[in-house]
């Protein structure tokens, strides 16, 4: 029977010393194991004193890992100490058994680690599923909480770094993020977005050596003061934005382009004139653009044109309307070639419908004032 005992204790017990296997009863869902604690005595928490005089003894049940299938449940009988240091401001404490207890806990540390790593594959509802397939007993906001629970990974230094802001209250209130750039993941969250709070920051990792940052100045003075051994560089949402507007105002520079029109054709000889044929209907789509940008582009060119028949200058008008002058200026273009460039700029995503639309209204457009009409030769 005791080397029975033995092995049972080997199998169910094989790196937690300390425990010794009493009994084991079974039935058809669940297996209990009872266990009593076998040191002769226990540290202190408090004191780190070492002591064997028993106050008491209970039972605690923390559930364990299933055993085949099914439930299991530890009886852990555990003893009640006294601490014998006078100054120790704790009387009596309980026993604990490492790796397999800790004070509160109604799972043990092997059961409570099995389910954070359920609760990290599959988040909760699912690793509730699953658990229950599995004979543990919990829920989706149990599995949640083990993952909660579970201690942060050791923080890497970084080689590469990433600073930008974020709202803790938008509009309000901004803070600092600091990722590595390499793996992504959050190092940081600093409570400002200045330079006071990044240098600190900065100092203490001499081992960055490049520094993704946006256009802003506190960042760019943190960098220089904290970092002066890193390099800097623009991030890519950054660069795609530089681009954008280096685009925009190279398009508003050389606007007069889109007016000029195409020198006239020759008349055709009668003599050798081909007969009309009637382009072939086609299903009705709509030749213009349609939404709430469409309609204020619409709306805001023929507001333009009111007051330049008003008699207004391009500046009055920008004064008066709280425009950019650029923006006036664009409003003085042609309808069709207006509205493009707005919608483009507003970021409107153009199908290929609508830009479809767009051309076939400007060569409409064009064909009326060369006077060709709608026919095809």
């Amino acid at each position: 029977m005791n080397e029975a005992l033995s092995r049972l204790q080997e199998l169910l017990f094989p790196s937690v010393p300390g425990v010794a296997v009493v009994a084991v009863h079974t039935d058809g869902e669940a297996v209990r194991v009872e266990a009593r604690c076998t040191p002769a005595g226990a540290t202190c928490p408090d004191c780190s004193h070492w002591t064997e005089r028993v106050h008491s003894s209970y039972l605690r049940f923390p559930a364990d890992l299933p055993s085949a299938g099914r439930r299991a449940e530890l009886a852990l009988r555990v003893r009640r100490f006294f601490c014998a240091t006078t100054a120790c401001g704790r009387r009596t404490f309980v026993e604990q058994v490492p790796g397999l207890t800790r004070r509160h806990g109604r799972v043990t540390e092997r059961l409570r680690q099995t389910m954070g790593a359920i609760g990290l594959a599959l988040a909760g509802r699912a690793g509730a599923r699953l658990a229950q397939v599995m004979g543990i007993a919990t829920s989706r906001t149990t599995l949640l909480r083990r993952v909660m629970d579970l201690p942060d990974p050791a923080a890497t230094q970084p080689r590469a770094v990433g600073v930008d802001d974020f709202a803790l209250r938008r509009g309000h209130v901004y803070g600092t993020v600091v990722i590595d750039a390499e793996t992504h993941q959050v190092l940081d969250l600093l409570p400002e977005r200045d330079a006071a709070t990044l240098t600190p920051w900065l100092a203490a990792h001499p081992e960055i050596e490049v520094i993704c940052r946006d256009r802003a100045g506190a960042y760019a003075e943190a960098a220089d003061a904290a970092a002066p051994q890193a390099l800097q560089v623009a991030d890519r949402f950054h660069l795609w934005q530089n681009l954008a507007s280096a685009v925009e105002k190279t398009v508003a520079d050389h606007r007069s382009c889109l007016r000029d029109l195409p020198p006239p054709t020759p008349e055709p000889d009668p003599a050798w004139e081909t007969p009309v044929v009637a382009a072939p209907v086609q299903d009705a789509e709509p030749d213009d653009p349609t939404g709430k940008f469409a309609e204020r582009a619409r709306a805001h060119h023929a507001l333009v044109h009111d007051l330049l028949a008003q008699g207004m200058g391009l500046r009055h008008i920008a004064r008066h309307l709280g425009w950019g002058r650029h923006t006036v200026q664009r409003g003085t273009t042609p309808g069709t070639q207006w509205l493009a460039y707005v919608l483009i700029a507003a970021g409107w995503m153009l199908t290929t419908a609508v830009v479809a639309g767009v051309n076939r209204t400007m060569n409409k457009s064009w064909q009326a004032d060369q006077g060709l009409g709608e026919a095809t030769t």
